[in-house]
């Protein structure tokens, strides 16, 4: 049995051993970052005050400046962190006497004392309904909506440069974790993501998880709920190998980002992604691996540049010989992401996937995971991802 078992992870082992070489690259990078102390943001955000209050001093109406999070002209790419933001970036202005700007100078504002007030007692916000410091629901009328607020969150912590971990507000997760792994959360709290028949959800305070314990091959990031659930119900975990399956239910939150980058650093074993073989798919799948424009400033934190793409390839599609009524025509825009997709930067650097992405231009057809079904109800885990692991389909 253990044989076997030896025999299905040994093109995964290869590929563990080749990773584990620029490990030492990667932790020595990381422990030169340093946790910016609680007197310096505060400083920071005193300094931002004194501003306004310096220009309405004078008379002038009080400005401040964003660094622009959505344009590409702002982004550099390193394979070795991914996207990120580059220092000399352009930024975006917010007048307190511009009606089109007014209403978020005011949020920033609202938002700043918050943290302000939490970074000096030491405590946490988590954006929840359920707790009373949740700031969306604490003044529902000057932010509008939820994405405001965590948009806003953001925006400051590219202003101030400093992590959001460390501004002591936290995002409530959508995201699901299963799988052989134990852990500890910062109160305390024994988490056991060992059950085959539900998932946990994942950490909203990804920083203050301890004493990781997992004995996992690998790490499987799934794009949809449906698919990981159906992982779930099948026992997949347990059956293939001892393994860790997360989802971020669609484009993943900060949060389940922020998990699979803490299992990279704390296991250091290889992470396939298991996603529609569609422009959306795989653009989920590059937010994982290389980050997004919108979070470049914490590219460091969030990305996991040695993540595989695993499935589902445009070449299985025709290898599997998957039935035509299963696919679906490519529409207009999904031939303008898929232009857009291989324009990206890090895209020079991953000749096998532009082949793939190139061969979907020239189908013009995608397909979900779930189209395996129509070779066979169970193909997806009995014979698919089986094979996938056990010959090294990745790439």
């Amino acid at each position: 049995m253990e044989s076997r078992a030896a025999h299905f992870c040994s093109e995964i082992d290869k590929l563990h051993a080749k990773l584990l070489i620029n490990v030492g690259v990667t932790t020595d990078w990381q422990r030169a970052e340093k946790e910016i102390n609680h007197q310096e943001i505060l400083n920071r955000i005193e300094s931002i005050i004194l501003e306004i209050v310096t220009s309405l001093s004078k008379a002038e109406a009080p400005v401040l400046a964003l660094p622009n999070r959505s344009s590409w002209a702002n982004i550099s790419f390193d394979s070795a962190i991914g996207l990120q933001m580059s220092s000399r970036q352009s930024v975006t202005t917010i007048r307190a006497d511009c009606p089109s700007s007014v209403t978020k100078f005011a949020q920033i504002l609202k938002i700043l004392s918050v943290i302000y007030r939490l970074v000096q007692s030491n405590s946490y916000a988590t954006k929840s309904v359920c707790l009373h410091r949740d700031i969306y629901y604490n003044n529902t009328k000057l932010f509008g909506s939820q994405k405001a607020v965590d948009s806003i969150v953001d925006d400051i912590s590219c202003m101030l440069k400093v992590p959001r971990r460390s501004l002591h507000v936290l995002a409530t997760s959508k995201g699901l974790i299963s799988g052989d792994l134990c852990y500890m959360e910062e109160d305390g709290t024994r988490i056991d993501c060992h059950s085959s028949s539900t998932a946990v959800s994942v950490s909203s305070n990804i920083s203050g998880i301890k004493n990781i314990v997992s004995s996992a091959k690998f790490v499987m990031i799934i794009e949809k709920d449906a698919t990981f659930q159906r992982l779930l119900d099948d026992d997949f975990c347990t059956k293939i190998s001892p393994c860790i399956i997360i989802t971020g239910k669609g484009v993943p939150d900060v949060n389940s980002r922020l998990m699979v980058k803490r299992l990279w650093d704390e296991l250091h074993i290889p992470i396939f992604a298991l996603v529609d073989a569609d422009p959306h798919g795989i653009e989920i799948m590059c937010i994982y691996k290389y980050g997004s424009v919108a979070m470049s400033f914490e590219a460091h934190s969030l990305t996991v540049p040695s993540v595989m793409w695993l499935g589902l390839l445009p070449s299985d599609l025709q290898r599997l010989r998957v039935p035509k009524d299963a696919l679906i025509p490519l529409t207009k825009r999904d031939e303008s992401k898929l232009c857009s997709l291989l324009e990206r930067p890090y895209l020079t650097s991953q000749p096998e996937w532009q082949k793939e992405m190139k061969l979907m231009q020239q189908s013009k057809v995608k397909a979900e995971i779930q189209s395996l079904t129509a070779i066979a109800p169970d193909f997806l885990t009995q014979i698919y991802l089986p094979n996938k692991l056990r010959y090294g389909g990745w790439i």
